[in-house]
């Protein structure tokens, strides 16, 4: 316990002191116990009655210490000292540091404060010390940051300001920083504040020498005679000197906001060439470029360039470095310089990836569009081997052309190899060897072309053409089978009209029938894929087609699947044949049941597509055109990839062996494009597929409405001679000449005995040579030629033209197993004919016949 009898701490500031080493000691203390045990002592021997007086006399002066240390502690003369607040060398350390310290309790009374904070604020006796806020009242420079520091100091915060106290008499200001704290983070303690004052003029001055020095610095390298650039990592350009801005015309203030990307002022792909250098972690490489800069104007100017990279420990790039060099001038100055700068630019800006490489197949150096395909194929930095950028499967071709050529072999063949990366990508490489020379490190170069877009563009031309081959093949294995089946369904027609229902070969011959007519069933479809059927095309809203289906449509795809149809508002017209139109949406909606044995939905959607959202799809063949789209979706098992480029072919199947003729498809895309329309096809295993139509929008014309009765009234004439057998007749029979062309012996006899049986007179002839004799001997004129297309020596359009050139009025009907546009277009225009399509039975033949006959008349 020590007492301090100097001045009260709470009435008066204390001033900077020689701190007391008073300090208790253990000594003093044995000592003053060892005598009053000897006094004790000593006052036994006595005895008790002689001692007593003394025992009380000590005994009061003891008392009378006590009470005055109480009243002396109560008073605050006597205290009780921590022994480190005592210590000497902490005290020196506040009272003689460099920034001014003072105490200020809660009343904002300063406690303590040292000789630094009493310099500071001008006082010049510890009486004449103020707390912060009366020291600087009154300057307007000052007051808002010692209100802020005051408001900290009460809410017992750290606050922090630095302000510039202005000199007088003209005298150069100051420069203070004033930080305020609370005491310390008990409750008692957190009442009281540490102010501390720091002088930090200097500081600002030598801040204010190396900002004017960075200002001069920047000033000499903006006017500096030539360029510089740096940028960061994510590429843009993070500083650009004036001259290089002047040279590319752009603004230094837009450059400075970070507007521009490298990409944006280099050409082509030289931005590729910087972001290639090898990362070694911890180096800086410096790299020379000569590429050429863009300006804002979209002009090139050649330039040297000299990039300076860092890398950090983990070989990340930082901010790089890069001085610019104009060539531009070398072009007109130096011819050599100037062979060098064009060369580069060749270089440079071929389409080509150009690379060196030596034995191992490490790069050596590489021209800009080589670095570009790096980075378009994933591949890091650190990957100089040009056999990273082959696929692995094919890399032994390379591999060995690269050997080639390291022993100097010429005439290497060039390697068309896959390309490494997630998509499938092609690429040509050419390999020369390195003449000669002293430089062993590159053994040869190697010329890279892409050749991804060719090769889909020969795999799309080799399926067109295998299906034109395929449907050529089709359309004519179709033209001799209707040949065939019609001499069989003639022949059945007769056979049923020589025996009743009762005999015992009746259902036999219906056999025979049945089966012929599914024959004939799966020839359209072959016609179908091969576009060489014939169409009936008329203009028809497809929302009300598609609602007369729907009660088909339920029936076929059963009670597991949910049919939902959406009709889109206004659906453009479009110009199709209806019952062809109808089987696209029977076999897509049958295919999309059997994709869903255990129940699903089936989506019939329609919507139109006008010419910009059109070219937006971007589908392959597609041009950009008004379209009506119907998309047949279902929730199905999904096509495969390595199958969905195939399910248009004819025969393909995935079903099993008997349930499927692998036409359906086939014929959906015959007739789809026969209709001038395309199809797409988006399926994905197990999240079902989605068929894309899209139909051109029809456009009415005034000549067609004005045609429209007579179209009418050539289908329902089509639909007379095609149905005459399922409505009801009264009479086919009939009176006339007709002469009869067919190449067929067999099929010639049959249909000229059923038009006989009917009444007619016939006459044969084998081909259109002999018609025309027969035309020429017949006394009585012919009334109606009915003549097959594909006929040897003289075919049937060639003998139409022949017979209207002698008669005019002479009435015609074709028959073919082909389409009827295949021939119509070899026909002057203006002829008029009536066509009976292969394979037709004795009915339908009789039925044509007599329309055409009556027409006549």
């Amino acid at each position: 316990m020590t007492a301090e009898t100097d001045h009260d701490l709470s009435r008066e500031p204390v001033v900077a002191h020689e701190p007391s080493l008073r300090s208790g000691s253990i000594a003093l203390v044995l000592l003053v116990a060892t005598g009053l045990v000897a006094v004790a002592i000593g006052l036994m021997t006595l005895g008790r009655a002689q001692a007593q007086p003394y025992i009380l006399g000590i005994l009061a002066v003891l008392a009378m210490v006590g009470l005055f240390n109480l009243f002396a502690f109560a008073a605050g003369i006597i205290r009780f000292v921590d022994r480190n607040l005592d210590d000497p060398v902490m005290g020196r350390i506040a009272d003689h540091a460099f920034d001014g310290l003072a105490v200020t309790d809660p009343r904002g009374h300063v406690v303590y404060s040292n000789a630094a904070y009493l310099t500071l604020t001008g006082a010049s006796s510890p009486q004449d010390v103020r707390p912060v806020e009366r020291v600087f009242i009154g300057n307007p420079d000052v007051s808002e940051a010692v209100f802020r520091l005051l408001k900290a100091a009460r809410e017992r915060k750290r606050q922090q300001e630095e302000v510039r106290i202005s000199g007088q008499d003209g005298s150069q200001g100051r420069w203070l920083r004033m930080r305020v704290r609370p005491l310390g983070t008990g409750k008692r303690e957190a009442k009281y504040a540490v102010w501390s004052i720091a002088d930090i003029t200097r500081d600002r001055e030598r801040q204010e020498d190396v900002f004017q020095e960075l200002q001069h610095a920047i000033e000499y390298l903006d006017h500096a005679p030539c360029g510089f650039f740096s940028v960061n990592p994510a590429g843009e350009l993070a500083y650009v000197n004036a001259t290089l801005a002047n040279w590319l015309d752009h603004d230094l203030a837009e450059i400075g906001s970070g507007g521009l990307k490298l990409a944006d002022i280099v050409s082509g792909d030289g931005a590729s060439l910087l972001s290639s250098i090898v990362a070694v972690p911890g180096e800086v490489k410096t790299e020379i470029f000569d590429i050429d800069l863009r300006m804002r104007t979209g002009k090139t100017m050649p330039v040297r360039l000299y990039h300076k990279l860092a890398f950090g420990a983990d070989g990340a790039p930082g901010p790089s470095r890069t001085l610019v060099i104009s060539r531009a001038r070398d072009e007109r100055s130096d011819p050599d310089r100037a062979a060098e700068v064009r060369f580069m630019r060749f270089f440079d800006h071929t389409p080509m990836a150009i690379a060196t490489v030596d034995r191992s197949g490490n790069v050596v150096r590489a021209n800009a569009r080589y670095a570009k395909l790096g980075q378009a194929l994933g591949l890091d930095n650190a990957s100089k081997s040009i056999f990273r950028a082959v696929n692995s499967r094919d890399r032994h071709l390379l591999i060995a052309a690269i050997n080639q050529a390291a022993e100097n072999q010429a005439d290497i063949a060039p390697v068309e190899v896959a390309l490494e990366g997630t998509k499938e990508r092609w690429g040509q490489f050419f390999v020369t060897p390195v003449d000669g020379g002293e430089n062993d490190a590159e053994a040869a170069i190697v010329h890279m072309l892409e050749t991804t877009e060719r090769r889909a563009l020969e795999n799309q031309i080799n399926q067109s053409q295998k299906m034109e081959t395929v449907g050529q093949l089709a359309g004519g294995i179709a033209h001799d089978f209707n040949n065939v089946l019609s001499a069989i369904m003639m022949a059945n027609d007769f056979l049923l009209n020589a025996h009743k229902p009762t005999d015992p070969s009746f259902q036999d011959i219906m056999q025979i029938k049945q089966n012929a007519t599914r024959a004939a069933t799966l020839v359209r479809q072959l016609l179908a894929f091969s576009r060489r059927q014939t169409l009936r095309p008329q203009v028809l809203d497809l929302g009300d087609a598609l609602s007369d289906l729907t009660m088909l449509l339920r029936r076929l795809i059963g009670e597991k699947v949910k049919l939902d149809l959406i009709h889109g508002r206004d659906l453009w017209p479009v110009k199709v044949d209806v019952s062809q139109f109808e089987q696209v949406i029977v076999n897509l909606a049958v295919n999309a049941r059997d994709a869903m044995p255990d129940g699903g939905k089936l989506i019939i959607r329609t919507a139109n597509v006008n010419t910009e959202d059109a070219g937006k799809l971007a589908y392959k063949g597609m041009p950009a055109a008004d379209y009506v789209r119907i998309e047949v979706a279902d929730t199905g098992t999904g096509i495969p990839a390595d199958i969905r480029d195939k399910i248009f072919e004819p025969f393909f199947s995935t079903k099993e062996v008997g349930k499927g003729t692998g036409l359906g498809l086939s014929t959906v895309y015959g007739i789809v494009k026969q209709t001038g329309g395309f199809i797409y096809v988006n399926s994905e295993p197990g999240q079902g597929t989605s068929f894309h139509i899209f139909l051109p929008r029809h456009h009415a014309e005034p000549e067609v409405q004005v045609e429209q009765p007579a179209a009418a009234t050539n289908g329902a004439a089509k639909e007379t001679a095609l149905g005459a057998e399922a409505k009801p007749r009264t009479d086919l029979t009939g009176q006339g000449t007709i002469l009869l062309v067919e190449d067929e012996e067999g099929l010639r006899a049959l249909n000229a005995r059923g038009l006989r049986s009917r009444g007619y007179t016939v006459v044969e002839a084998e081909n259109g040579v002999e018609a025309m004799e027969v035309l020429a001997e017949q006394s009585g004129g012919i009334d109606l030629v009915v003549s097959d297309v594909v006929m040897p020596e003289m075919d049937g359009p060639s003998l139409l033209k022949a017979m209207r050139e002698k008669n005019p009025d002479i009435k015609f009907i074709f028959v073919s197993g082909y389409a009827e546009d295949a021939f119509e277009k070899s026909l002057p225009e203006g002829q008029q004919f009536d066509f009976l399509p292969k394979p037709f039975t004795l009915s339908q033949l009789v039925a044509a016949v007599k329309e055409t006959m009556a027409k006549q008349g």
